[in-house]
């Protein structure tokens, strides 16, 4: 007589049981965790609403619908803003990937997993963008399916990287979704090809980082000369360095509150260290993107625009969002204040944001009689995008073991039962 078998299962990013029934615990899952009514809840999600019934009308009317794009300025905010400043951004899972896997830093192994995370969202959202941008969506795929591209273009070159990069970051964080999911041995699997997903995604993201710079090389005379030099590509992958690790140290901090309850008093003690190592490899990263931007301006003896409105602007972008941050990265690393590494990221983020958009909008064309200013909708779009990706951040990290230990059976240490059945 067989007796039908009632199968359980750990869940391992939360400890509770689960049936077996994969779609129903999907469904579980589904569940909202904890309030609804937060601040934050109340603040985003009339702002998500919006932008997504902005989103539709953008695809029923066309980009004139919404944005203030036209043939003069057809790029605007969503590509200077959401992908080449989000691309810099999300560099920080590069970097840390690169100093946990192959320069064998064992102190940055707690934030691998929420570094990945966060680099693989930022470039699904962004290249959600550029799907936003583009006048007919329908031919991203061209790239892809090889149907009238060009392979000598630096766009083919930079779809495909973002592309087959998105796919190495999801190798690197597949790993935590079979340990959600309690799947040993494809846990174990995925797990050997992570060293490998590393390398090859460390190898693709700094040739797009350099990429997206090289792009603007075809501007010349678009550009006003103090932002414009062959050396940007250079600039682009140096600047993504300690963009990505300032936004590790502001995600990080903001993560290590909202989801204290998930970190054990071993967290809380790395965090600060983890912190001040960041910091040190920032000011270090800051210094020769300085020392660059310097020599590239006497080299190219831009003295006489300093005069000027824009030259002034620049000095600005320099003094006060390279200098400065660098400047207290160095003083916050030597009296182990982690309040001024923490003021030191935020000026480098807004300094990032001020170059991106430098380049691609406010100095681009700057000649030009009427200039590109984004609607309002193109604004509040952008933000919808950004929320909605925090949500999903949200999301993963109540469910899976991003920030949490992982179970024995995931590390390693023990083998995981196995499912219970009765004959």
């Amino acid at each position: 007589m067989t007796v039908k078998a009632v199968v359980r299962s750990t869940s391992p990013a939360s400890g509770r049981q689960r049936p077996g029934s994969l779609p129903r615990f999907l469904l579980n899952e589904l569940k909202p965790k904890g309030r609804l009514l937060t601040p934050f809840n109340v603040i985003s999600l009339p702002i998500i609403a919006l932008g997504l019934a902005l989103i539709v009308l953008r695809f029923a009317k066309g980009l004139g619908a919404v944005t203030n794009l036209s043939q003069e300025f057809p790029w605007g905010i969503w590509i200077g803003f959401d992908v080449v400043t989000g691309v810099a951004f999300a560099g920080g899972a590069y970097v840390v990937t690169f100093m946990v896997y192959i320069l064998n830093m064992k102190t940055y192994r707690p934030i691998v997993q929420a570094t990945v995370l966060n680099g693989f969202l930022a470039y699904v959202f962004y290249a959600g963008a550029l799907v936003l941008d583009v006048g007919r969506p329908w031919n991203m795929v061209n790239p892809i399916i090889g149907n009238s591209y060009g392979v000598s273009s630096v766009l083919f070159l930079v779809a495909w990287h973002f592309f087959l990069y998105m796919m190495a970051e999801l190798i690197e964080f597949s790993p935590v979704i079979a340990n959600w999911l309690g799947m040993e041995r494809m846990q174990r699997l995925l797990k050997r090809l992570t060293l490998g997903a590393v390398i090859f995604g460390i190898t693709l993201s700094t040739l797009h980082q350099a990429g997206l710079g090289a792009l603007y090389l075809m501007t010349k005379g678009k550009i006003h000369p103090l932002w414009f030099t062959e050396f940007i590509p250079i600039l682009f992958f140096v600047s993504s360095i300690f963009a990505g690790l300032s936004m590790v140290i502001f995600e990080g901090s903001i993560s290590h509150k909202v989801f204290a309850h998930q970190l054990d008093h071993g967290d809380h003690v790395a965090h600060n260290r983890i912190l001040i190592g960041l910091a040190k490899t920032c000011a270090g990263a800051m210094f020769v993107y300085l020392f660059l931007k310097i020599l590239v301006f006497v080299h190219e003896q831009h003295w006489q625009y300093l005069g000027t409105p824009l030259g002034r602007w620049y000095l600005l972008e320099i003094l006060g969002f390279v200098a400065l941050p660098c400047a207290l990265f160095v003083f916050a690393v030597r009296g182990m204040n982690l309040k001024i590494v923490r003021v030191a990221a935020v000026l480098t983020l807004l300094g990032i944001i001020l170059n991106r958009l430098n380049v691609t909008v406010i100095a681009f064309k700057w000649y030009a009689p009427v200039h590109y200013i984004p609607s309002w909708m193109e604004v509040v779009i952008t933000l919808a995008i950004i929320l909605i990706e925090v949500w999903v951040f949200r999301w993963i990290v109540n469910r899976m073991a991003v920030l949490r230990s992982v179970p024995d059976w995931a590390a390693g240490t023990r083998t995981r039962p196995r499912l219970i059945g009765a004959h």
